[in-house]
């Protein structure tokens, strides 16, 4: 199938006349040519004021200039071209272009054919690891299409052997066993120096290294896992840190990037540094920095200690009342309704008489 693109927006000629009208016959050879020139789709004169449709030296009338399924005009000018006829986008697609086997999406461009269908380069894939295989090739394994390494190490299991992880080829001798990996004895040596490696070997970017060759490549470990850090580095109590291995000594989530607070060597997430060690501010439930206003049996950070209603700032010199389990200025207070103030009065007395000389909201008011 060969089919091609008429980029019909770009054709300058096209472009002029979509604005103005073609020019009227006039004396000579332009009225000459256009006074015997036809219509390509209905074999039609054109009148002489008629607008005319040029695409690569054929002239349409205007209404003519329609894709050939649904006799529509083309979006934007485009078409496709196939066998001498032409097509929308839509109706090429339909009629002639792939479906791919993995999205359903019609494929234009380059197309993998393989399995007895069609595939987007993209969308075919190792169906274990999930690798491109457009430019890899690949293995048929049990009616399934797999990279090499994939198709080996379905082959081994089969077969209750190792994969070497140097050469991704199966095992027929005793492996060697290292981190779990297995490898060919002669595969197990330095990248570097090629030195036979031993159990303090290092793995980075999948390559092994032997101790020596490793240091001299400033690679840092991590402080955790012991292990290269082949990526971005956390810097944190003296150590260098895999991202997700620096984790809160307490829940252990990793803090991908979010505050930390140190004690006693150790690092702490937010709210279990609160829990163990610190003030938590009952307004913004942030770690209390500086000083602690210490009211209403909670504590709060000095810039959010304020008026519930009106968000002045208060302070402990201030006088305030205790309402809904907030602070509220003298000021507010008064402009509450007469009941709603004895009802606050009498849950203040009561609050007193149990754990005095607790709250003494209602007094400095």
């Amino acid at each position: 199938m060969t089919a091609r693109l008429g980029a019909l927006a770009a054709s300058g000629l096209y472009r002029r006349r979509q604005h103005r009208q073609s020019p009227t016959p006039a004396a000579g050879n332009m009225s000459d040519a256009l006074a015997n020139a036809v219509c390509q789709r209905c074999q039609a004169r054109f009148a002489p004021a008629e607008r005319i449709v040029n695409s690569n030296g054929e002239l349409y009338h205007e209404h003519c200039f329609v894709c050939a399924q649904c006799f529509r005009p083309f979006p934007e000018g485009l078409f496709y071209e196939f066998e001498g006829r032409k097509y929308c986008e839509h109706d090429f697609q339909m009629l002639f272009a792939p479906c791919c086997g993995s999205c359903g999406e019609f494929i234009i461009g380059r197309v993998i054919k393989a399995m007895n269908n069609n595939w987007h380069p993209g969308c075919f894939r190792c169906e274990l690891c999930d690798v491109e295989l457009a430019d890899l090739g690949f293995v048929k394994n049990a009616g399934r299409h797999l990279c090499r390494p994939c198709h080996n190490r379905e082959k081994a299991k089969g077969l209750g052997k190792y994969i070497c992880q140097r050469c991704h080829l199966v095992i027929d001798e005793q492996p060697l066993m290292f981190r779990s990996d297995a490898y060919h004895p002669d595969h197990f040596n330095c990248t570097h120096c090629g030195k036979e490696l031993t159990a303090e070997a290092r793995e980075l970017k999948g390559e092994l290294y032997c101790l020596p060759c490793h240091d001299k490549m400033g690679v840092p470990i991590c402080g955790a896992c012991r292990r290269p850090i082949e990526g971005r580095v956390v810097n944190a109590l003296g150590k260098q840190w895999h991202v997700e291995h620096f984790v809160c000594a307490k829940c252990e989530k990793p803090f991908l990037g979010h505050r930390h607070y140190e004690k006693k060597g150790l690092a702490y997430c937010e709210t279990h540094y609160n829990q163990l060690f610190g003030d938590v501010c009952y307004n913004c439930s942030h770690v209390i920095e500086g000083d602690v206003v210490s009211a209403l049996n909670k504590a709060w950070c000095v810039s959010c200690f304020s008026c519930s209603t009106c968000n002045s700032k208060l302070t402990l010199k201030n006088k305030f009342v205790e309402f809904d389990m907030k602070p509220v200025c003298k000021r507010c207070y008064e402009k509450f309704p007469l009941e709603l103030k004895k009802r606050l009065k009498k849950l203040s007395e009561l609050t007193s008489r149990k754990a005095q000389p607790k709250a003494a909201d209602l007094n400095s008011a």
